[in-house]
């Protein structure tokens, strides 16, 4: 599946989206706008003039720039056509605004763009307009690999002349032709802004249904417009949604307005809820399921030897992982429609909904039932507290275990009240086995696609243990405060995927020991790597190993008769991206959960005993854990810990305590243990 948008500001180029997902019409402001300028203008249309002198508030420092106004319009012409009209205007407050000024606007043939100006009024001299002809067309930029063709395009224009103290502005007009009769309304930005308009014209005998989220209902101004009916809502004073890192998507968090429009008496209208949104798309499927007999031939051939149905259900699942590259070709509806199971299987090619269409139909013909499951890899994009939206950006399948199946094994299993044991299973990731889900997908709300049933079910969270790195080492230190040994990492879960997507990405043998130099360069200054060997590279199914041996001079320090040696060697787990001087105000979204473990024994140099121990730490939060201890075992240095996250979404209010665990991590992992040096 693809988003078909490109809401996220891209750098040096801010993007207008034309909506999230292109299922429906998505909008970012509106209100009643005035003409546009006339073709071949010089100066900046009144409306633009009019916001110069305007009084702003204080701001941060920090502001780079306010939204000074932002007005639309949607009308809707016709059943099945829309009219848009959008423009905006900003104040650069700092250089960093100056960014504003390169702006992308996505089209395809649904929705072409009709009309596009932009403009700039300089702290002096005279104004530039930016007009059709001056911006560039291109494919939509930022794309991710495997995407053959797509019809989805972006315009980009770039206004001159934005400096601080400068105000820019733009205004386009779009002729859309959307899926669905939805709208959505983000009046925040992740900058000030002073207003927001939005406004939907109805023509005679249209209705609409507004849905409010993160924030109270606004009503509208209703009035009347000939025939048609006009309804606007407006927002003055909004505060600049805070970035802050590991924080949920920003528009996840900002109010929102949704609004579903039908016609009366007709079919004609928006998704009012999760089961619109299912049937809209379990009608886009069709006959696309029909198995061939190709298909039919390779199902027989890959499961003839396997007696159990798990067996067959894993068969099946490899060989849409492996044997159907990844290459996205979405033309129009082929953003959200997938190509024929027979197509996709011959060509051995397709995006994440065309794999896993191919496999529902393959499960299918073992008589195993599958459904849709529609999912943002952005935890935190979609929440039970929404109306039915189109906010997703991948597909993967639930597998309906048969009777007789043991789900012990595979942890990616919940228990539906209706359907009983459903295996959350991910065709297009080739790097995390059957019965298993990388961390992104985990407790995170996703769309499970069934006849006017369809509902958003929250994923599973795998244990702890499922994921991280379990690292050993046997060292040994000599009296000039050489530390040499062999060190051995197991990777699990998601840290065992990062891995050997590293190694996927270094073609040259060479080049595959980087990933161990650049992990023992954060713990030790100087060093050197004597050998290196992977195990599992290719074996999904068990952990991914990382077998090195390593020498690091000046490792220990030496004072006096005394050595101070660092019993923890490689891994850093503390982090410190909330030691700011703002309170945090966004939840905190951890990758995964994880349980990372180190234990190290260094054997002592002769002539040396212990004169001091770090102190044991025992650390439990509840959301995350970390121990560690040092002792004297067997003439050896031994210092063992673990670092647990178990809970993936931590409320800001939590923030004081992570920042509190961190920092007792950081003490500790800089820790030394004093050798003194005997007779």
């Amino acid at each position: 599946m693809s988003s078909r948008s490109s809401s996220c500001d891209r750098p040096r180029a801010r993007t207008e989206p034309r909506s999230r997902i292109a299922l429906g019409f998505i909008v970012a402001g509106a209100g009643a706008l005035g003409a546009a300028a006339p073709a071949g203008a010089a100066d900046a249309p009144p409306w633009m003039h009019a916001l110069v002198g305007v009084t702003l508030p204080s701001y941060k420092d920090t502001t780079a720039a306010v939204l000074l106004y932002s007005e639309d319009i949607v009308t809707v012409k016709a059943p099945g056509r829309l009219l848009m009209r959008s423009r905006k205007a900003y104040r650069i407050l700092r250089p960093e605004g100056e960014s504003l000024s390169t702006v992308q606007f996505p089209f395809d043939d649904q929705a072409r763009i009709t009309d596009i100006h932009g403009w700039c009024i300089p702290t002096s001299g005279k104004d530039i307009t930016v007009k059709d002809r001056d911006t560039a067309e291109t494919a939509l930029p930022g794309l991710e690999n495997g995407y053959l063709v797509s019809d989805l395009q972006s315009k980009i224009m770039h206004i001159p002349g934005a400096t601080v103290g400068s105000v820019i502005g733009w205004e386009v007009e779009q002729e859309v032709v959307p899926y669905s009769l939805n709208s959505e309304w983000d009046p925040e930005d992740t900058i000030p802004v002073r207003e927001a308009r939005y406004t939907l014209t109805l023509p005679a005998g249209w209705t609409y249904r507004a849905s409010w989220i993160n924030h109270p209902e606004v009503a509208p101004v209703e009035s009347a417009a000939g025939s048609a009916r006009q309804f606007q809502w407006v927002m003055t004073d909004l505060a600049a949604v805070p970035i802050e890192k590991y924080m949920p998507p920003w528009r996840g968090i900002a109010p929102r307005m949704v609004i579903a429009v039908a016609q009366s008496g007709t079919q004609t209208s928006g998704w009012n809820s999760w089961a619109d949104l299912g049937n809209w798309y379990l009608k886009l499927l069709g006959n696309r399921r029909d198995p061939s007999p190709e298909i039919r031939a390779q199902v027989t051939q890959l499961t003839a030897s396997e007696p159990t149905a798990l067996g067959r259900i894993r068969a099946v699942s490899r060989f849409a992982q492996n044997d159907i590259r990844y290459v996205a070709i979405e033309l129009g509806i082929g953003g959200h429609q997938p190509h024929p199971a027979a197509e996709v299987f011959a060509h051995r090619y397709g995006d994440c909904k065309d794999k896993a269409n191919l496999l529902s139909v393959m499960l299918q013909l073992l008589g195993v039932e599958s459904f849709p499951v529609m999912i943002n890899t952005t935890r935190g994009t979609v929440t039970p507290g929404m109306p039915a939206n189109t906010d997703f950006d991948h597909a993967i399948l639930a597998i309906r275990l048969p009777p007789g199946v043991d789900a012990a094994g595979l942890p990616a299993t919940v228990t539906h009240p209706k359907l009983g044991k459903l295996l959350f299973f991910d065709p297009t990731d080739p790097l995390t086995p059957l019965g298993s889900l990388t961390g992104d997908l985990q407790s995170n709300y996703a769309l499970l696609v069934q006849p006017d049933a369809s509902e958003l079910v929250l994923l599973p969270q795998l244990r702890s243990d499922s994921s991280g790195v379990r690292r050993t080492a046997i060292m040994a230190l000599d009296e000039t405060g050489t530390l040499s040994g062999d060190i051995v990492e197991t990777h699990l879960g998601d840290a065992a995927k990062s891995q050997r997507e590293l190694l996927r990405s270094m073609p040259l043998d060479r080049d595959r020991i980087k990933p161990i130099e650049a992990r023992v360069a954060n713990s030790i200054s100087t060093f050197q790597i004597v050998k290196a060997a992977v195990g599992n590279a290719n074996s999904v199914e068990l952990p991914f190993e990382w077998h090195y041996s390593l020498e690091a001079p000046n490792y220990a320090r030496a004072t006096g008769g005394l050595l101070l040696v660092r019993p923890r060697v490689v891994g850093v787990l503390t982090r410190s991206f909330l030691e700011t001087r703002e309170d945090r105000r966004e939840p905190i979204e951890f990758e995964g959960p994880t349980r990372d473990t180190d234990v190290v024994d260094i054997t002592l140099p002769e002539h040396y005993k212990v004169d001091e121990l770090p102190p044991p730490v025992n650390a439990d939060y509840g959301f995350a854990t970390y121990r560690s201890k040092t002792e004297l075992a067997g003439g050896k240095l031994h210092f063992s810990r673990s670092f647990e996250i178990k809970q993936l979404s931590l409320p800001a209010s939590k923030a004081g305590e992570l920042k509190e665990l961190y920092r007792i991590i950081a003490g500790d992992e800089r820790n030394t243990a004093v050798l003194v040096r005997t007779p």
